[in-house]
């Protein structure tokens, strides 16, 4: 085994259910530091929602908006932005249905409504600023994620008409839009071979749907025990709920503590 490296999804698994770093969580992943083992987030969340935990942690590599974009140590070691001839069409389907669209950029998210309940709803749900309305504001600036804001039921309609693009539901009433192929495990191997390290070597902590493919191409997948059961399906071992210590118990079970 060469060098390993430890990649942690943020909410549910770094975060608890009130968007707060445990202290065992804190206290873990400065271990793993001192020890000299790169860590790295992979998450959905966009490079300016998780600053804070960046600097609290000590952390300057990321995956970010699913596998779309990816940084370490400042420098840009991939992005993959959404086509803005798509975003157009994607737009003018979604104001037919009605659907609001939130458009996720490198240092900020906008709407294309103002004051939409439930975007706000939603938004609220990760403790951090609501959008900024700006109509158009994904023609000039690089877009890597897009929310639409719709049910399950009515998800299908982009599925069939919009196949450029790749869907993963993140709540009741939103679904993340990111580029067909790309997932964390895309942007986890981007960073991975920048590093020269190998995936055989890599631990990666989750709890979500767009957790899964991060899990099954690490070399140990482990998943919270907060986790939905098909991540836990997926996923080599099941550690401790997030507000149960898991991440400590989980990198003590692996011996990386």
């Amino acid at each position: 085994m060469g060098q390993p490296m430890v990649f942690f999804d943020i909410d549910g698994t770094l975060y608890d259910y009130d968007k707060r770093l445990p202290d065992s969580a804190k206290r873990a992943v400065l271990k793993l530091k001192e020890k000299g083992i790169p860590v790295a987030i992979a998450t959905g969340r966009g490079p300016f929602m998780f600053e804070e935990l960046r600097k609290e942690l000590g952390i300057d590599m990321f995956v970010s908006f699913n596998g779309q974009y990816v940084e370490a140590g400042g420098e840009v070691i991939f992005h993959a932005p959404l086509s803005v001839d798509e975003l157009a069409s994607l737009e003018k389907e979604a104001d037919k249905r009605d659907h609001p669209l939130v458009f996720m950029q490198r240092d900020r998210m906008i709407a294309n409504r103002k004051h939409h309940p439930v975007v706000e709803q939603c938004i609220a749900t990760l403790k951090v600023d609501l959008p900024s309305y700006e109509p158009n504001g994904y023609h000039d600036v690089n877009t890597y994620q897009t929310l639409i804001f719709c049910t399950a039921e009515e998800e299908g309609f982009y599925h069939e008409n919009f196949p450029n693009f790749h869907y993963i539901r993140w709540d009741d009433h939103s679904v993340d839009v990111l580029n067909a192929g790309i997932s964390k495990a895309v942007g986890i191997r981007k960073l991975v071979e920048h590093l020269n390290v190998r995936m055989e070597d890599v631990y990666a902590f989750g709890d979500a749907l767009n957790d899964i493919e991060m899990m099954q191409e690490a070399r140990k997948g482990i998943a919270m025990g907060n986790a939905d059961e098909e991540v836990k399906r997926a996923a080599d071992w099941v550690t401790k709920a997030v507000d149960e210590d898991g991440i400590e118990y989980g990198l003590k079970y692996v011996g990386l503590i």
